[in-house]
């Protein structure tokens, strides 16, 4: 494994170790033995991995002062002896990255069911992306656009093709919230299901007449689309509404009901769709983005029973987490879940992210 991968994970491990040490120790935790039980059990696994860590670290300082020191040093037979300690050292490294591997991605207790999913996401040849304005008013709403914007171009380079289901323009410009559906060969949802998040972004915005750089968010929910024998949806579950479509589209808008709301009383589940013509086809669009919702939840509910601690720690589904912030003044994107950044925000904004995305993918696997 790469070195900068293994350090970035083993950090969160040990922020994690020390969360859950204060947690353990404070006085009237309130918590029950059960939970408590819990805590303990991650104390100690990563209690393991952050000593080994720890110890990892100081071998690395020392293996860099004795390349320091045969770079400069010109005593032959001091060299020599510090070339004989660079390869020990270099062994004891390797020793225990493999038992930090072991420790940290060779528990099948905990990774194999989540493997299956990783496959089963790769395998997927369409997703359903869902993008919202959130703070930042009608920055926001900008936003969103160019995100929109940012993923057509990334898709018409990936060769996949994509329809907007749904869309609600913003106060002045942009959009409130669009959905599409997107088509590909393979690994269209593997890829995409990184981009499920708030999406930060800090510029200066069109309307600020002082230059001062404004903060504003929106979030990304991304689906796999799933087929009728995987979801199958009781259609007395759900409730239809129909209503006129406030897009474009001249004097039809006006005349119809062509818009359709779904609800699935059960989960709470709500969609709509309004793009199409036919109150039909918008129902058709609508049950296939309630499919692919309700499959997802199903999905997170099995993986968090299957384990406390998902195998990876790229949150791919949460859309409270902050992942990626977009800095304009300095031409910088930056994913806060591998602390990567690319200098290139032009590029990326114009859908050159894979290479983002194959660092996550890496990262998640690795």
């Amino acid at each position: 494994m790469e070195k900068t991968l293994l350090i970035q994970k083993l950090e969160i491990y040990k922020k994690e170790f020390f969360e859950i040490l204060k947690l353990i120790t404070q006085p009237g935790g309130g918590y029950d033995q059960k939970k408590y039980k819990t805590l303990l059990n991650k104390y100690t696994k990563l209690e393991k991995i952050v000593s080994l860590y720890e110890e990892y670290k100081k071998k690395l300082a020392l293996f860099k002062e004795i390349n320091f020191f045969l770079e400069n040093d010109s005593d032959p037979e001091m060299k020599e002896l510090a070339s004989t300690e660079k390869c020990k050292i270099s062994e004891n490294l390797s020793s225990i990255e493999k038992k930090l591997s072991n420790l940290l991605f060779d528990s099948k207790e905990n990774n194999t069911n989540t493997e299956e999913y990783d496959k089963e996401d790769d395998r997927r040849n369409g997703a359903i992306v869902e993008i919202r304005s959130g703070t930042g008013g009608n920055e926001a709403c900008l936003f969103v656009e160019d995100i929109l914007r940012m993923y057509t171009m990334y898709f018409k380079k990936s060769g996949w093709k994509y329809k907007i289901i749904h869309a609600q323009k913003g106060g002045i410009k942009g959009y409130k919230e669009i959905i599409l559906d997107i088509n590909g060969i393979k690994g269209v949802y593997g890829n995409l299901k990184f981009e499920s998040g708030v999406h930060r972004v800090q510029r200066v915005p069109e309307t600020e007449s002082q230059g001062r750089v404004h903060t504003s968010a929106i979030t990304v929910a991304v689906f796999p689309k799933v087929k009728n024998i995987e979801v199958n949806i009781n259609l007395s579950d759900v409730k239809k509404e129909t209503f006129r479509s406030s897009g474009s589209g001249g004097q039809h808008v006006n005349k119809t009901e062509s818009a359709v709301r779904l609800t699935h009383i059960p989960s709470k589940i709500t969609v709509e769709c309004q793009e199409e013509r036919s109150q039909h086809k918008n129902f058709e669009k609508a049950i296939s983005v309630l499919r692919s919702r309700i499959y997802q939840n199903e999905k997170e509910k099995r993986l968090k029973e299957i384990s406390v601690k998902r195998k990876s720690l790229v949150s791919t589904g949460d859309r409270s987490v902050k992942i990626r912030t977009y800095n304009y003044p300095r031409n910088r994107v930056t994913d806060h879940r591998i602390h990567k950044s690319i200098y290139n925000l032009t590029g990326f904004m114009n859908g050159n992210i894979q290479e983002m995305i194959d660092s996550l993918k890496s990262f998640e696997k690795k």
